[in-house]
């Protein structure tokens, strides 16, 4: 099962002080639009996204479809695949894709500790 590549959801009290803050440590802004209040920020591998005011907790984050580039590689698990897989192995899925749709989707599972993880896939497989 490739689950493609992970970042970390962060939210953010002010998406400006968080920017600065993780300039300071070496990342750079990637992708987003700091005027709706969303940025990726990449150092090297290493991938944050930075969200004011759009959820409650952060959340770990894996791409199916992506690379660390946001590039499709030639193969990849479909993200509506890894959900039966982890329904098949007992994970409760919290908010489920349609397993009966193609291309972009996304699910949600909750890790025992509380801690959401999505799996949210941008492209066609």
């Amino acid at each position: 099962m490739e689950l493609g590549v992970f970042s970390l959801s962060l939210n953010v009290k002010d998406i400006h002080t968080s920017k600065s803050f993780y300039e300071k440590l070496g990342f750079k802004v990637f992708d987003g639009d700091i005027s709706q209040n969303w940025l990726i920020m990449k150092n090297k591998s290493c991938i944050i996204g930075l969200f004011q005011g759009m959820f409650e907790k952060n959340i770990l984050t894996f791409n199916p479809g992506w690379d660390e580039n946001a590039t499709k590689p030639d193969t990849f698990t479909d993200v509506r695949d890894i959900q039966k897989q982890l329904k098949a192995r007992g994970i409760e899925i919290q908010t489920e894709a349609d397993e009966n749709t193609s291309g972009p989707a996304s699910f949600v599972v909750i890790d025992p500790d509380g801690n959401p993880i999505l799996f949210d896939q941008h492209v066609d497989s």
